[in-house]
């Protein structure tokens, strides 16, 4: 099958094409970059050097061929190219967050209008692949969205308010240097950001209604000192107690199927470079202390990514995600 890359450029982007080098059945057949265009990949991703004669692109969309793309642009750039590229047949999942929310929903929180709006699969695929049906589209969820809600989706009809801390890596960011990612200002230190106003929070919250559940939902992201991952604490109020066996019982049936997700204790170094998400809970009773660690450029983007594109073109979902971690 072949596939496209439009903003192959990035962090994202790069790991997309790492991840598909070994995929059984994906070729990446186009990477797309307007600022790099006609240079060889490995001159911005030198990890991939040896691995990919891929050259960077700027085509015209009616240009690219491809069976599958990805839409790895930044947020409320993704809507212009949805449209004209599953007009041609191909499928898409997109990466930004044009397509994760309500129209209204979206046009407060990024504060532009949406010119091609629809209903689109939201894709954590361990709570939604059974509503995906026969999609040509799926829009990808955010990094922080997704470790947060596998967290406190077992326990979200039970659940009366939920409350994230999450702890992130700086690649988060992007690979655009600004002064909040200078390593001065990163190095030995740790900075909450968007203490209750974060874009993702709005997610967050959807997903708890998707669920079922009608608990209230906060969030505040903290940046530390490391390359990748979220480690996210998920403090869970309980309309009534819980001991901790129930607990334990609940999230090892709940995902008792999944191959990406483990219950044990979460560490980022165990699921760098992964497509896992490891996970623990602690009861008190009537507060559950759950704890989630993800690799947010795998899990939280590109791994998630291929793992829904494996499955609406009818792959085994591991497909090029079955790599372990690189602890230490």
């Amino acid at each position: 099958m072949k596939v496209a890359i439009i903003g192959a450029s990035g962090y994202t982007g790069g790991e997309l094409i790492r991840l598909l080098l070994g995929h059984p059945e994906a070729e990446v057949v186009c990477a797309t970059s307007r600022k790099l265009a006609g240079m060889p990949i490995e001159s911005h991703h030198p990890h991939l050097k040896g691995f990919t004669d891929l050259v960077f692109e700027n085509p015209e969309i009616d240009a690219i061929d491809a069976d599958c793309a990805f839409l790895a642009v930044p947020h409320t750039a993704a809507m212009k190219y949805v449209r004209p590229l599953l007009e041609k047949g191909i499928r898409v999942v997109d990466l930004s967050a044009d397509y994760r929310l309500p129209k209204d929903v979206f046009e407060k929180v990024y504060g532009v209008a949406h010119t091609d709006y629809f209903e689109a699969p939201y894709g954590i695929p361990e709570l939604h692949r059974d509503s995906y049906g026969k999609v040509d589209f799926i829009s990808n969820p955010g990094c922080f969205p997704t470790g947060a809600t596998l967290a406190a989706a077992p326990l979200a009809k039970f659940a009366h308010t939920i409350i994230y801390d999450s702890k992130t890596g700086v690649s988060g960011a992007g690979d655009n240097p600004s002064a909040v990612t200078h390593y001065p200002n990163v190095g030995d230190n740790v900075n909450a950001y968007k203490w209750t106003s974060h874009r993702h929070l709005e997610e967050m919250r959807m997903e708890m209604k998707n669920l079922g559940s009608k608990a209230r939902c906060y969030f505040t992201p903290h940046l530390v000192p490391v390359n990748r991952g979220i480690l996210t604490t998920a403090h869970i109020l309980l309309d009534e107690p819980m001991e901790q066996d129930e607990v334990e019982m609940l999230y090892r049936d709940f995902y008792r199927d999944e191959f990406f997700v483990r219950y044990q204790s979460p560490a980022l170094a165990a699921v760098r470079g992964t497509n896992f998400c490891d996970l623990r809970a602690e009861s008190e009773g009537d507060r559950v202390v759950v704890v989630s660690a993800i690799d947010n450029l795998v899990k939280g983007a590109s791994g998630q990514a291929i793992q829904n594109m494996n499955i609406i073109c009818g792959f085994d979902e591991r497909d090029g995600l079955r790599g372990a971690g690189l602890l230490p």
